[in-house]
């Protein structure tokens, strides 16, 4: 029975506790914010103990979820990882490159799972993509969501971005030979509007739009390759695949056929805390590792860094 923790109780914080707490496999210890009143409320609804300060926990617990504010993850993840815990942090995972060099190789080390939250990679119209790819030669996809002030401590890049950068560079897994980005602030004093443009070694183009000013949600990416298309709806979990197939619609053009598959579990943040419970059991690396939280970052910086006018 794995003891087990939250720190942060906010918005997705609290979406881990209960998360924790349902799973018969682990014991929910209890869950720590600074903010008494949103963290005993949690705990309350969670049967759990309430902690002012997340260092009570440490002796207490075997593995951790950190859904503090961006800016806090490295020091409270660096705390966990030197007490011998096992993190699971919220993406992004730290602020800065070297924080999350810090962490990797502290992880590392200890010989400890470090497993960073994008939740997308753990989405059910995605897991059936992989048997599917050849070689991507274009990819397209479009995050778009409405304006929520709980996150204006990142750019939209490091906020919803990220979540497509992470998975491209899971389905590529080809060195990065150029990066153009533009965007603009809007509502925040950051970065709400992104658009990058990816080039790959070997030719694949990714095209990816972010906003969190937008006044429909949109969660969907297209994969191009030769003879193929995979189209992915992360929002209504539905996944296409469309091929040649025997016969022509005109001469000389082929038709056109489609696998279509919908899902119905939606509970991506179960799965990723049972894939990381499963990997603190059994010694796995996770899905979503420390490096490739480290990677997601280096690019998400890179593309804030252009917007920014940081590089030339």
């Amino acid at each position: 029975m794995l003891r087990t923790a939250v720190v942060g109780t906010g918005y997705l914080g609290k979406f881990h506790a209960h998360k924790y707490a349902m799973l018969p496999e682990c014991q929910l210890v209890g869950v720590a914010d600074i903010n008494e009143d949103s963290g005993r409320v949690v705990a309350s609804e969670c049967g759990t103990e309430f902690f002012a300060d997340y260092q009570q926990l440490v002796g207490k617990v075997d593995a951790v979820s950190i859904a503090v504010p961006t800016f806090l993850h490295h020091q409270v993840s660096r705390d966990f990882l030197k007490a011998g815990v096992h993190v699971l942090v919220e993406k992004p995972i730290t602020t800065s490159l070297d924080e999350a060099n810090e962490l990797v190789q502290l992880a590392r080390e200890q010989e400890l799972v470090l497993q960073v939250g994008c939740l997308e990679r753990f989405n059910e119209a995605l897991s059936g993509v992989g048997p599917l790819l050849n070689e991507p030669r274009f990819i397209e996809s479009h995050r778009l969501a409405g304006f929520k002030p709980r996150s204006m401590d990142i750019n939209v890049v490091m906020d919803l971005m990220i979540h497509d950068l992470d998975i491209i560079l899971s389905l590529v897994n080809k060195p990065l030979v150029d990066v153009v980005a533009n965007g603009t602030a809007v509502l925040s004093d950051s970065v709400d509007i992104a658009q990058a443009r990816l080039t790959f070694s070997g030719g694949c183009v990714a095209n990816i739009t972010a906003s969190r000013i937008s006044q429909k949600y949109k969660r969907k990416m297209h994969i191009f390759q030769k003879k193929s298309c995979i189209c992915i709806d992360f929002q209504s979990l539905n996944m296409s695949h469309f091929y040649k197939g025997a016969g022509e619609m005109f001469p000389g053009i082929p038709n056109i056929e489609c696998d279509a598959l919908s899902y119905k579990d939606s509970d991506s943040l179960r799965r990723e805390i049972e894939d990381f419970l499963n990997c603190v059991r059994h010694s796995r690396t996770p899905r979503v590792s420390g490096e490739d939280g480290h990677r997601a970052l280096e690019l998400a910086t890179r593309i804030s860094s252009i917007i920014e006018g940081d590089v030339q």
